[in-house]
């Protein structure tokens, strides 16, 4: 007796989804700013907060409509990455409303502006705003591949984003800085968004030129130079970046834009050398501006002895604003120590303004102290590491550019703002990625989530198993 059977596989290949998983994070990422939530009213008032329920539920429904979202568009995706966006988004909240409850700063406000608002609930409809961006790039993003297309349409809009706030009547000065405009009573930070569209940029334009740009003409000092020809590219991110810094007076900015083309200018042609003419063009370009600008050299003084600058800048100037600033951020740290003073119970308010946007993450060193620091720290680093590792497992090498890009400008924000807070560069005037007071940063940095969700579900992604072969081999199988 003999049986005939067909080997071939029909269908696609089985591969978890993870996003069983990714709803049990999301559970512990709303429930610990809840508790934290709780705390700090505790710390503060003796007694429940009355907002903490009408909280928990706005951020639970906002983490189930965005792992809904996922769940439904992009079942493959990393399972990482929107918990941990959930919990800094929810602990920033936190943290905003335990500002806001300063007694300090409520008298700073009615003093200066005559009334004080508070910023918790603004915060959470930009949180709002926020997944709403994150879900119109899942939806409408259906393929992160269609976005090459607009290479040198995404160089302009990048350009006439970050030359708005120089717009007369449009762009607004905010303690020196030039990188606000002002709509219908909002104020928007372009730079945020431009980070976005000059990722795609350098992707397009790089994935194109690596060939040239890996060519090397000469060695020098161990050191493979490029040709000279293809200096141009970094010579002119080099010539905007400090065009931004001279015009706008805006550091942090610059050393983004430049940080993420030479890192990306590295992924694609594998040349040393690109990065460490970057690092040496970017600190010529600092020195030379940090010493001309009188706004960057008040950071820069404030940077190097606050104490000192302090006693000796004028009163009243913005040397001595960024000194007094940079000591209480000091002593904010200092006084946390290991485990911190508690929430609710620190005097980080005393950095006064942008206590709850540019230096949010002093309060964190204080009331956290360096366990919560490092806390929120590997937070961050779990992101950028998720995002590496979809660059890594993108299958086409505009998706890698692209997901490299947007993990290197994220981490270099984050050193840059936690840097410049913790006394190890100077000050830059960004703020901290989802937990700082801002509606562009929440805004914009949502929609990076978005973007590398959804190169990490086709990247992750299962291939279809090939279709059947009707004139497939038959296998016989003889028993006994």
């Amino acid at each position: 007796m003999s049986v005939v059977t067909n080997t071939t596989t029909i269908g696609a290949i089985e591969a978890p989804s993870r996003r069983n998983t990714e709803l049990a994070l999301l559970a512990f990422a709303v429930v610990i700013p809840v508790f934290a939530y709780l705390n700090v009213g505790l710390a503060i008032d003796g007694k429940v907060p009355a907002g903490m329920a009408g909280y928990g539920l706005g951020l639970a429904l906002l983490a189930g409509v965005a792992h809904l979202v996922v769940r439904k568009w992009a079942p493959y995706a990393d399972p990482l990455l929107l918990p941990l966006a959930t919990l800094l988004n929810g602990m920033g909240l936190v943290l905003i409303w335990r500002l806001d409850q300063s007694p300090r700063l409520i008298a700073l406000a009615k003093r200066t502006y005559g009334a004080f608002s508070e910023s918790a609930p603004n915060q959470m409809m930009y949180s709002a705003i926020g997944i709403a961006m994150f879900v119109g790039v899942l939806l409408l993003l259906k393929d992160h591949r269609v976005l090459q297309r607009y290479t040198y349409i995404s160089m302009v809009v990048a350009l006439i984003l970050l030359l708005l706030p120089l717009v007369p009547g449009l762009g607004a000065d905010v303690f020196g800085a030039k990188i606000w405009i002002r709509v219908g009573g909002f104020s928007i930070q372009p730079g945020e968004f431009a980070k976005l569209v000059l990722a795609i940029f350098f992707s397009g334009y790089l994935m194109v030129k690596r060939d040239a740009l890996a060519l090397a003409s000469r060695r020098f000092m161990g050191l493979y130079l490029p040709r000279g020809r293809d200096l141009g590219p970094i010579l002119t991110i080099w010539a905007i970046s400090l065009l931004i810094l001279v015009f706008e007076n805006d550091l942090g900015t610059s050393l983004l834009f430049f940080g993420m083309f030479v890192i990306m200018l590295y992924v694609a042609t594998e040349r040393t050398s690109w990065v460490v003419m970057g690092l040496l063009m970017s600190s010529a370009g600092a020195v030379v501006v940090g010493s001309t600008a009188s706004h960057v050299q008040s950071r820069v003084q404030a940077w190097l002895d606050p104490f000192e600058c302090l006693k000796t800048a004028p009163a009243g100037s913005n040397m001595a604003y960024a000194c007094d600033q940079m000591t209480q951020v000091l002593m904010s740290f200092g006084s946390g120590g290991i485990l911190g003073t508690g929430l609710g119970q620190g005097n980080s308010d005393l950095v006064q303004f942008a206590a709850n946007s540019d230096f949010i993450f002093a309060t964190v060193g204080e009331e956290l102290g360096l366990t919560g620091v490092m806390v929120f720290l590997l937070f961050y680093g779990l992101i950028i590491e998720r995002g590496v590792r979809t660059a890594l497992a993108a299958r086409d090498p505009f998706g890698k550019l692209l997901a490299m890009g947007l993990s290197g400008a994220f981490a270099l924000q984050v050193f840059v703002v936690a840097g410049g807070v913790m006394g190890l560069i100077p000050l830059t005037g960004m703020t901290m990625p989802f937990l700082a007071y801002g509606g562009s940063s929440v805004i914009a940095n949502w929609a990076l989530i978005g973007i590398l969700i959804r190169i990490s579900d086709t990247a992750r992604r299962p291939a279809p198993a090939p279709a059947p072969n009707p004139d497939a081999e038959m296998t016989q199988v003889v028993r006994p």
